[in-house]
């Protein structure tokens, strides 16, 4: 703690606690390597997404282009917060200094805002393939999907500055220690010692503009996609139009059934080892599902990565090929 300046002396904040693994005291060793795994399967599984999209030109369709831009984004949710939990198991103190808390929750609420954004997208993509087949390639377009995408970052980026702007005009005294395991905007308006009125309203006001509008958007394409499957006569044709959709059905789920109990709690909260554990299946988990989910329900991934590596193998070269 350091004193403002002026005439009140006020303690200024200049590092936060992390209470979320206070009450593990012989399962570090665990932990550290149970989380490490989460991160390297998630930057592999992601990477190899990305990769193979650009690689494959059969890959080249609107669906997978924004797939490619959810691995990225799952990505750097993933390396917004798994590394420095991994430092401070390494280094036995869960702390974290005043600016790199900010910086943490700039970014994960960037991502939290455009992983929304970017499913409600991706639900419309879908819709157009299976509603509109004959209009399909003019609807999706690149002249349309670019601008999607690049919207679907802007919009997190924006609800993230508004967020961050407010919560470094919170004062939190000689209130340290966060009840979570990263900064985010809950846990530190639950500690703060200045007014919250402005910060909560504009969470309530994020949740609906940028949690339940997209999901709303996600409920109706997926009403009117499943109205069209069902008017399939063909059994085969209505199972390849499902499967389609299935992996993004399955993400989707997740991810808003995850981001509404973690965001929409009750004033009170939960217990330490409940927020702790809807975090890390919000934050951590869910980037690590994603390409699993994709690439085991999507023929054309595994199809794609079955070629790349064999085609490497018979060069006499290993993934990526030259």
């Amino acid at each position: 703690m350091e004193p403002k300046e002026g005439g009140n002396q006020t303690p200024v904040v200049t590092e936060f606690i992390f209470l979320g693994f206070s009450q593990v005291l012989h399962g570090q060793t665990f932990l550290f390597l149970l989380f490490l795994l989460i991160y390297l399967i998630t930057i592999v599984g992601n990477s190899v997404i990305f990769t193979l999209i650009q690689l494959d030109p059969h890959l080249h369709s609107p669906m997978y282009f924004f797939l490619s831009h959810l691995s990225c984004l799952d990505l750097c949710y993933s390396s917004v917060t798994v590394p420095k939990i991994l430092v401070n198991f390494l280094h036995q103190r869960h702390t974290i200094s005043y600016n790199q808390c900010m910086a943490q929750m700039f970014f994960l609420m960037t991502c939290a805002g455009s992983e929304c954004a970017l499913l409600a997208v991706m639900a419309y993509d879908r819709y157009a393939a299976i509603c509109q087949p004959l209009r399909y390639a003019h609807l999706m377009s690149r002249k349309v999907c670019v601008p999607l995408a690049t919207a679907s970052w802007i919009w997190g980026l924006l609800d993230s500055a508004i967020h961050t702007a407010l919560a470094t005009n919170l004062s939190f005294c000689e209130a340290n220690h966060i009840h979570h395991i990263f900064c985010d905007v809950p846990p530190l308006l639950k500690i703060a010692c200045s007014d919250t009125y402005v910060n909560e309203m504009a969470l309530h006001a994020a949740s609906v503009f940028v949690g339940l509008s997209p999901f709303l958007m996600v409920v109706i394409s997926y009403v009117y996609i499943l109205s069209t499957i069902l008017r399939i006569r063909s059994n085969t044709g209505r199972r390849k139009a499902f499967s389609t959709c299935a992996a993004h059905l399955i993400v989707v789920i997740i991810y808003f059934g995850m981001a509404n109990v973690n965001y929409n709690r009750p004033r009170a909260g939960y217990s330490l080892e409940i927020d702790t554990l809807v975090s890390t299946l919000y934050c951590i988990i869910t980037p690590m599902l994603n390409p699993l989910i994709y690439s085991l329900r999507n023929k054309e991934v595994k199809g794609a990565l079955r070629k790349i590596w064999l085609g490497g193998q018979k060069e006499g070269h290993t993934f990526p090929p030259k």
